[in-house]
């Protein structure tokens, strides 16, 4: 099988997992368990993280899938207590039930969901309005936990490791998700203008300009009294697709160096040092590389104007497929694991990545 050949394979399964990732109802699970491709061993991802399904819907709009609609109205009207709380918790059953983590404020969906909508609409953006109520409770739920340098709610990042919980005491942030909430509520404010939205936006870009090391040179993954030093390859999500930091920015730079140096093994990026989930167990071998992350490189190299080396991140994609008939797992191991495949968000990743590099017409 030439390279192209290789390519159009990946993504057409990626078309068929989106495909079956994306219900009748409109809610989009991480991974649909209920299909025959998918290994008896694998862990149950039949869940809606809001997350995912803003990247999923971000991918299946570039390969002309409708699904967008439908998934906006089943996030305003299915998420259990979303209404009452304006909160979005980690994940939920796919009737809009709060899922098994239960309520867990991983706030950076709410930001990425704003993401979704803006992008969704950008050449029509008046065709948005029809979801007037959904932006203003996604975005004054952002607003109403925001203290001005903190979330006075607890929050997990895109992760959920929820020993790396945010604290009021600590007054520390998820550098990850306040780019996801300033990028939200600037698209927000682009589609209506709203003095507090674009005023808690400034608000957090502050803070992720605080989370810049300098004397280490890398953006910090948590910041507050306590900072964590750990490298976390989430960082590229400054750059895209929230673009709150300019690829070419030298404090980006050097943070994706951190990551390509710290990370990076066997040409698989690694979500952060000393990383032991596998989605197996007892994660003691410790973790993998994960697809979605090197696509996620591949996308900053191209913007940053490198594709060459886009395509050894991406390359590494494809050639470490095959032995899953060319669907994309969540993590790729140097041993006999196999952990969660298919993935729809890795192969979300790989059909963006493949857009960036000219590979999706």
């Amino acid at each position: 099988m030439t390279y192209k050949q290789k390519i159009k394979k990946i993504l057409d399964r990626s078309k068929e997992v989106i495909k079956d990732c994306a219900l009748e109802n409109g809610a989009i699970v991480a991974a649909n368990t209920d299909e025959p491709y998918v290994p008896r061993e694998a862990k149950d991802y039949r869940y809606v993280w809001p997350r995912d399904a803003a990247f999923i819907c971000k991918a299946a709009n570039l390969l002309g899938m409708k699904i967008t609609e439908p998934y906006l109205d089943w996030l305003y009207k299915r998420p259990e207590d979303f209404k009452k709380d304006k909160i979005l918790y980690s994940n939920y059953s796919t009737n809009g039930r709060i899922g098994p983590n239960g309520k867990t404020c991983q706030i950076d969906q709410m930001g990425a969901s704003l993401w979704l909508i803006c992008d969704y609409y950008k050449k029509e953006p008046n065709k948005a309005f029809k979801y007037k109520d959904l932006i203003e409770r996604l975005a004054n739920g952002i607003c109403e936990q925001w203290e001005g340098r903190y979330f006075h709610v607890n929050v997990i990042d895109l992760w959920e490791e929820a020993k790396r919980k945010t604290s009021t005491k600590v007054e520390n942030n998820h550098t990850y998700s306040l780019a996801a909430c300033a990028k939200g509520l600037i698209c927000a404010n682009e589609l209506k203008h709203n003095h507090l939205w674009q005023k808690c936006a400034m608000e957090m870009i502050n803070e992720i300009d605080e989370a810049y090391d300098k004397k280490n040179k890398y953006f910090l993954r948590t910041a507050g009294k306590i900072n964590d030093y750990n490298i976390d390859a989430s960082m590229l999500g400054l750059a895209y697709p929230f673009e709150i930091i300019d690829v070419k920015d030298k404090r980006m730079k050097n943070t994706v160096d951190r990551i390509e140096k710290k990370l990076t093994i066997n040409g698989g990026i690694h979500r952060y040092r000393f990383d032991y989930y596998d989605g197996e167990g007892s994660a003691s071998e410790g973790g993998g590389g994960w697809p979605l992350i090197n696509c996620w490189m591949a996308i900053y190299w191209v913007l940053a104007g490198d594709k060459k080396k886009a395509r050894k991140y991406y390359d590494w994609v494809i050639n470490n497929v095959e032995k899953f008939n060319y669907y994309i797992p969540e993590q790729i191991f140097d041993d006999f694991r196999i952990g969660i495949y298919p993935l729809a968000w890795a192969h979300a990743m790989f059909v963006i990545a493949s857009k960036y590099l000219g590979y999706l017409k």
